[in-house]
């Protein structure tokens, strides 16, 4: 606009400049001023071709004249035509830009904050495929280089309406009458969770994946491909198009589902509760079950499950989310699963077997929700009946309990009294063992003393022997040498001495006319002998006297 303000101020000044030379008399000066006046429409018209461009924005050329026309209903040119060029001026001094034929305004360039993205609408290019409402993707570097030059992008395919492709933080040089920019917020992935993506554009998927064998196998969605993508966003900020995808945030905490009435609360039992004071926690009505014996009774179930990151896709493209859909999918599954249990059972086995029917009731239900990509970690059964569906039969129980504890205490008194006799009698035993050992023993002894007092004797009655003969020996010599008389004199001498035999006679022995003198000594000595000795023992009698006739 201001190129033409100059071009007429500068035709207005020239032409008043030439008008005023027909008042100079000289003709070299009215030529002087005849080129002055044209000077200034010149200089005018090549200033008014002059466009500046700052540092921070953007030349839009629009071709107004001595060009062609646009056709197929294009608004943008890419070959010289009449309309909005496609080539935007960079900053700096740009000429040839003439008023009329060229309009030139300037845009701000496009800055898109870091915790934001660019949504781009292009108005011109090629049509969409059938069935399409975003084009299709194309690599980050590549789009990046289509939006900021308008010739490329529509001489390269760019196609004409929402792009899938997002602008990611930082500044662009724009064509805006090319592209139109919507600024959104990035995706936030909050932590404990990730983001799955469905895509709104693409052809349909061609692989498919089963979670379980012999289970139905579900579509996801490859790059380029339309539904739910197989892969998964992890906690942060992303530069998604919102628009071309829908975010399904799953959260992959630990969750606790509860199936309990609002005045009984969990009660742990077998196998210890889980320690996950942060896991949200859902709650449902009790389950009420039927058990084969006819009794109805409410009972009181929390499930544990997760969702682990890979299998979040799974969960999106079978349950559309792991809100309300999963919620019923869990509820439904639950309640059929402890009501069949509960069928093939009394009443009285299913309280006493609880532990039993949690581990059947996990089993099952983590063979039935592995098909729709969630992990069941637990069940734990809480509180089974009430004291009206089942206290008859619980007090009834409670009575039969405590009869067999008392046949049992009894039993164990009549084990104990058993055991205490077995304690006397082998306590007996040992006495008497060790009895029956000593009197062992003590045979043993007396054999051996006897066997001792046998060889003693032995050899007491051998020295007695060998000095008998000793002895007599001695008395053979002897009484070769003195005679035997003599020899038993000395013998009976040795006696005397040794045991202090008084020698006074009292004996008198008168020798007859035939004997000698020495055999009377000798007899009258040996009889003294004899009365001492016998006079010496305890039951001496009266002295005796001999006298030889």
């Amino acid at each position: 606009m201001y190129g033409l303000v100059i071009l007429m101020l500068g035709a207005v000044l020239g032409i008043a400049v030439a008008s005023s030379a027909t008042k100079i008399q000289q003709q070299a000066g009215k030529m002087a001023v005849f080129a002055a006046g044209g000077v200034i429409i010149v200089l005018a018209a090549l200033f008014s071709s002059v466009r500046y461009v700052g540092a921070n924005e953007v030349g839009i050329v629009k071709k107004n004249a001595l060009g062609g026309s646009l056709t197929g209903g294009r608004i943008i040119a890419t070959q010289g035509e009449m309309g909005i060029q496609a080539d935007v001026l960079s900053p700096g001094w740009h000429f040839g830009l003439w008023p009329v034929i060229y309009d030139v305004t300037t845009e701000r360039l496009v800055d898109i904050p870091g915790d934001q993205v660019g949504l781009v609408e292009a108005l011109d290019g090629d049509a969409l495929d059938p069935g399409q409402l975003f084009a299709p993707e194309v690599p980050q570097s590549e789009f990046k280089k289509m939006v900021e030059s308008a010739d490329y992008f529509l001489t390269n395919n760019g196609r004409k309406g929402p792009q899938s492709n997002v602008l990611t933080p930082g500044k662009y040089r724009i064509n805006t009458e090319l592209f139109r920019i919507t600024q959104v917020e990035q995706t936030d992935v909050p932590s404990a969770s990730v983001a799955v993506l469905k895509a709104n554009f693409g052809s349909d998927p061609t692989v498919a994946r089963t979670v379980v064998d012999g289970d139905e196998p579900v579509a996801l969605a490859d790059e380029g491909e339309k539904g739910v993508r197989e892969g998964f966003l992890e906690p942060g900020k992303f530069p998604i198009n919102t628009r071309a995808f829908e975010v399904y945030t799953v959260s992959t905490k630990e969750t606790i589902l509860r199936f309990t009435s609002g005045q009984r609360g969990f009660i742990q039992q077998s196998g210890g509760a889980r320690q996950n004071p942060g896991a949200p926690i859902s709650e449902e009505e009790e389950i009420t079950v039927r058990t084969s014996d006819g009794f109805t009774f409410p009972v009181d179930v929390r499930v544990e499950y997760k969702i682990e990151p890979q299998n979040a896709p799974v969960v999106v493209a079978k349950l559309g989310s792991d809100g309300t859909p999963l919620l019923s999918k869990m509820n439904s599954t639950v309640r059929a699963i402890f009501r069949n249990n509960a069928e093939s059972v009394k009443a009285l086995d299913y309280v006493n077997q609880r532990s039993q029917q949690e581990r059947q009731s996990l089993v099952m239900l983590q063979e039935e929700m592995a098909k729709v990509g969630v992990n069941v970690l637990a069940v734990r059964i809480g509180d089974v009946g009430d004291e009206e569906t089942l206290g008859n039969l619980l007090a009834t129980q409670r009575d039969r309990e405590i009869a067999l504890q008392q046949q049992e205490t009894f039993r164990e008194q009549q084990r104990a009294a058993e055991q205490e006799k077995e304690l006397t009698r082998t306590q007996q035993e040992a006495v008497e063992e060790k009895r029956l050992a000593t009197a062992r023993y003590q045979v043993q002894i007396s054999e051996q003393e006897k066997e001792q007092r046998v060889i003693a004797a032995s050899a007491e009655a051998e020295a007695i022997r060998i000095q008998a003969e000793a002895q007599a020996e001695a008395y053979r010599v002897i009484a070769e040498q003195i005679g035997a008389g003599n020899a038993a004199l000395v013998e009976v001498l040795k006696v005397v001495g040794e045991r202090g035999i008084e020698i006074t006679p009292r004996v008198m022995v008168a020798g007859g006319a035939g004997g000698s003198s020495g055999d009377a000594e000798t007899t009258a000595l040996i009889g003294t002998m004899l009365d001492t000795m016998v006079n010496r023992s305890p039951d001496a009698q009266p002295r005796v006297t001999s006298r030889e006739n």
